[in-house]
């Protein structure tokens, strides 16, 4: 058999595995299932597969139904009202057989993607402890595994992945910082929520996007090129595209048995998940647009509030990366937006809120007053904040004051959910009396040697996180040297000096890899300011040898500690 022939056979008994038959009964994607939560007051798409000219309806016992019929090819999608929260609902799909989906919940729902960090579960956090007992059935859990794919899927291959109310075991191994976003968001709403988690380890985010997005983008074509390279010198020893897709409808198959005679665990701890390819690199996990195509692209156009985004440390191993981070997360959301928009028949917001989740600290604590090409994360940190503010209903959630020096997936992971559902109450739910950010610079203003700046969003008050002032503001000489200023905290203001500095030229305010150990300036909400810097110097030079971020070593015997921060007493919900 010649390897073409080889591989069109590959494709088409993939093709059978993941498409509809002319001649099969009404079938939806597993993300419509008992337990689901529908977004309240809007029309939900709902779809699947059936034969052709077929006639589908769905009927809720709320009291709408609604009908269409099977395309020629084989696929159905319609619109369901929905009317305010509630629970205990029932839907019915009938064409030819019925399929009927029980204690369906009506409330928000919210996207909530991104890569290891957004995956990192519960169970395997601080506080994980506090966890053990919760029951909240209205909150409830849509998680999938990981999977990757070099085409678009139309559904994904994970077929354990269903909805789940919040127990002690849905909750220990769901992403942590969706899980308290929205455990928080359940309680303070007190209606039903549903979080729909999609991440992926390592992912750049490039991956998150389809191709012809970025396909004028030099840095996604460089990303792609150095793919391409990979994935050449890996067949040139053997690792060939045939065989990758061989080896997974083989190991596919295997997992479908298993599945079949009703295993769901790969051992005492894991779930078994669908396999996925790592050779050659152009059917793997970091190239362009295999991640949405099998997480993104199969549950559209399901109907969310919005999306939390926790995503960026695969793209800031060095300053430039991180700096074009900016771009790519607003075409990213752009897209998301207006894709889901018009897949939804208008129905999920063109302008949907998209939360963002700055980077935490790692590496060793900053000792110098700004840090250059040796700290990526600080640019990626500003990338993130000024898309936040460019773009339309966009947030931004700061987590400098957690993390770790040595370990890229830090533990606590508990104060970024929470910060994630205060933004959304204030900002999305119009919650007033919830402080939804940390301080923000809204004035700048320089008198002889001292720099007065002026915040918005400072709640009950501007509070530093240790001792009476902050000490993590720099101030730039007239030669663009930065030294370390004196602040003072002067009610809605903070007023720098800095003993060698007698015309500043520009602040800059936690600018390192891992400013958490310096005395950070907060709101008395608990609330962190964002890092910041009003210079306008060019962060990297082209002509400057770059520096990657590089892990650091872990000590024998490490273990990882929790930082202290101020409380935030907004997360408890009142009664």
């Amino acid at each position: 058999m010649s390897p073409k022939f080889h591989l069109i056979s590959i494709t088409l008994v993939l093709w059978i595995l993941t498409s509809t038959p002319a001649s099969a009964e009404v079938r939806v994607p597993r993300i419509f299932s008992d337990q689901m939560v529908l977004q309240q007051e809007t029309s939900n798409a709902f779809w699947g597969w059936g034969t052709p000219g077929k006639n589908i309806n769905v009927e809720a016992s709320w009291g709408e139904s609604v009908s269409t019929t099977v395309s020629p090819e084989g696929r159905w999608k319609l619109f369901l009202p929905t009317p305010s929260h509630g629970t205990g609902f029932q839907v019915t799909i009938s064409g030819g057989n019925q399929i009927r989906l029980k204690n369906v919940a009506i409330g928000e729902v919210w996207l909530c993607a991104g890569q290891s960090n957004m995956g990192w579960s519960t169970g395997n956090s601080f506080e994980a402890e506090g966890e053990t007992n919760v029951d909240l059935p209205g909150f409830r859990i849509f998680k999938s595994q990981r999977e990757h794919w070099h085409e678009p899927l139309e559904e994904s291959r994970d077929l354990l992945k269903r909805w789940k109310p919040c127990t002690p075991e849905s909750a220990a191994e769901t992403s942590a910082v969706s899980y308290y976003f929205g455990k928080t968001l359940h309680q303070h709403l007190k209606v039903p929520v549903g979080i729909i988690v999609q991440a992926y380890a390592g992912t750049p985010i490039e991956g998150w996007m389809p191709w012809q997005l970025q396909a004028d983008d030099p840095r996604a074509i460089a990303h792609k090129e150095q793919m391409d390279i990979n994935s050449r010198r890996q067949r040139g020893r053997g690792d060939t595209i045939e065989k990758g897709l061989a080896t997974w409808q083989e190991e596919f198959a295997v997992y479908q048995r298993k599945i079949a005679s009703g295993e769901t665990m790969k051992n005492r701890f894991r779930v078994l998940q669908p396999p996925f390819i790592t050779k050659p690199a152009s059917l793997g996990h970091q190239y362009p647009a295999h991640i949405f195509n099998a997480m993104v692209y199969p549950i559209r156009p399901f109907g969310i509030r919005g999306m939390i985004w926790y995503q960026g440390e695969r793209n800031s191993k060095n300053v430039p990366q991180a700096v074009h981070y900016e771009t790519q997360i607003a075409r990213l959301i752009g897209y998301y937006r207006s894709s889901w928009h018009e897949l939804s028949a208008g129905n999920v917001s063109d302008d949907f809120p998209v939360q963002l989740t700055q980077l935490p600290s790692w590496n060793p604590p900053q000792q110098e007053p700004v840090e250059g090409l040796s700290a990526p994360w600080a640019a990626n940190r500003e990338s993130m904040r000024l898309a936040s503010e460019s773009l339309p209903n966009a947030g931004l959630v700061v987590s400098i004051d957690t993390g770790d020096e040595i370990a890229l997936h830090p533990k606590n992971k508990k104060p970024i959910g929470i910060r994630h559902a205060l933004l959304a109450l204030n900002k999305t739910y119009r919650r007033v009396n919830i402080v939804g950010s940390g301080p923000r610079v809204t004035d700048y203003r320089r008198v002889g040697n001292r720099v007065t700046l002026t915040f918005g969003s400072i709640g009950s008050g501007l509070m530093a996180g240790r001792g009476e002032n902050p000490d993590a503001f720099a101030l730039a000489d007239q030669n663009g040297s930065w030294h370390w200023a004196k602040a003072t905290i002067d009610g809605n203001a903070v007023h720098l000096t800095a003993e060698d500095v007698r015309q500043p030229t520009g602040v800059r305010y936690a600018w390192a890899m891992n400013p958490s150990q310096r005395s950070l300036l907060y709101n008395r909400e608990g609330l962190p300011a964002s890092p910041f810097r009003t210079d306008s110097q060019p962060l990297f030079r082209e002509d400057e040898d770059l520096m990657d971020v590089l892990k650091p070593e872990k000590p024998e015997g490490y273990v990882s500690k929790d930082w202290s921060r101020p409380a935030m007493p907004q997360a408890q919900a009142n009664e």
